[in-house]
Parts: structure tokens; sequence; C-alpha cells
């Protein structure tokens, strides 16, 4: 090779460095940026509020769909998934109607009821010979 190619080669890989730096440099920004933006009040109540819903929809599926881990079995429930537009729509009613108390003491009627229906329907499977 020639002086020149040489030279220019070298300038080339100096513009490549340079270029990967700079890359580098605004990539380092951005991520503060985001960290930032991650520790903000809102973003951390956000992210547990997400946390808590997730973990609160994986314990009803898991009671939903039953299976070899054990839970009550719905066949006409498939996955909370379909159920999630209608239980926003009413829950949006209820929260529009201030009907919140009415509709907490009906949903404690009903479970204490599905708990009793539950606890009556094991005890005679046991009774039966």
């Amino acid at each position: 090779m020639s002086k020149l190619e040489d030279e220019a080669a070298l300038a080339a890989e100096k513009q490549k460095i340079i270029r990967e730096g700079e890359l580098y440099r605004i990539k380092l920004v951005h991520s503060k940026a985001l960290v930032g933006q991650a520790l903000q009040p809102d973003a951390l109540m956000h992210g547990a509020i997400d946390h808590a819903v997730g973990l609160a929809q994986a314990r009803l599926g898991g009671l939903l769909h039953g299976g070899a881990s054990g839970g009550f079995s719905f066949s006409s429930l498939k996955s909370l998934k379909s159920l999630a537009p209608y239980a926003l729509t009413v829950g949006s009613f209820i929260a529009r109607r201030k009907l919140i108390k009415p509709a907490l003491a009906l949903a404690t009627v009903a479970g204490i009821g599905v708990a009793w229906l539950m606890r009556r329907k094991t005890s005679t499977q046991y009774e039966q010979p």
C-alpha cells in the first residue's frame, strides 16, 4: 500500500471511532433520561400498580382455569381477557353512578353464597359412597 492509501485508511478509521463515540454519548444521555423518568413518583406508583394487577390476574386466572394445580373450572369462561371489557364497563358504570358501597355489599353477599355452595358441594361429595 502506498502512503496515501495508509493515511486515507487511518482517517476513515478515526472517523468511524469518532462516530461510535458520539453514538455512545447519545445513548448514555438517553439512558440517563430514561432512568430519571422511571424514578418519578408517578412512574413508580404506576409500575407498582401494574405489578399488583398482574399478580391478581395470574392468581384469578389460575383459579378460573383449574387444571392440575387445582381451582375452579368454569367451562364457559375461557380467560379473564374475554371478561375485561365487560368488567371495565360495569366498573365504569358503578363509579359514575356512585354505587360503590351497594356493589361491594352485593359482591360480599355473592362471595359468601358461592363459598357456602362450594362447601356444601364438597361435603355432599364426601358423604356419598
